[in-house]
């Protein structure tokens, strides 16, 4: 098993292998990420391709999930909830990535901000947050739910609100971001 998808399958039940394996289909975050993991790494066009492509299709409708298997995602990413969850294929996105339902990653088209987000590692992300434009966003962050994030986050920040505010914060993400595959 791929350390990407051994990474994933922790963070949902906390366990490896065969076993673990099992168990993790049961979530409809892990099934859709397995497929997308399987796309991002297979190059050829073949047959199992094609059943890869229709599930993570079928995955994409059902749970609401439009993730492109293009996008650059790090290990442990973990989908909360299924709902509506949107992010561009062009956005870089770091290890132990946390979102759920409602959550926008997008593009600026015009102005200062014009681009993709850079989202660091250990990131929560709560329901119906969105982060567009040309920004970063650090380390050990955690964007509250409703937040509208549009400009930079240093590590170590907890952001809150609409518009978004920075609270700087010793440990935001305790109890967050939970399952790490160390």
């Amino acid at each position: 098993m791929e350390n990407e998808i051994k990474a994933d399958l922790y963070r949902y039940v906390g366990l490896t292998g065969f076993k673990g394996f099992i168990k993790g289909l049961s979530y409809p975050g892990f099934r859709y990420t397995y497929i997308l993991r399987k796309l991002a790494k297979s190059r050829r066009r073949t047959f199992s391709k094609m059943i890869l492509l229709m599930l993570f299709r079928r995955y994409g409708y059902k749970y609401g999930y439009q993730i492109p298997f293009t996008t650059e995602i790090g290990e442990g990413l973990y989908i909360g909830h299924f709902g509506t969850i949107v992010i561009n294929e062009k956005a870089k996105i770091g290890k132990n990535f946390t979102i759920t339902h409602g959550i926008t990653i997008g593009q600026a088209n015009r102005g200062k901000l014009k681009g993709y987000p850079t989202i660091g590692n250990n990131v929560w992300m709560g329901t119906g947050a969105v982060i567009v434009g040309n920004v970063s966003i650090g380390s050990y962050v955690l964007i509250a739910p409703n937040s509208f994030v549009n400009f930079d986050v240093p590590d170590h920040s907890l952001v809150v609100g609409n518009p978004a505010k920075i609270v700087a914060k010793e440990n935001p993400t305790d109890g967050y971001i939970l399952s790490v595959l160390e």
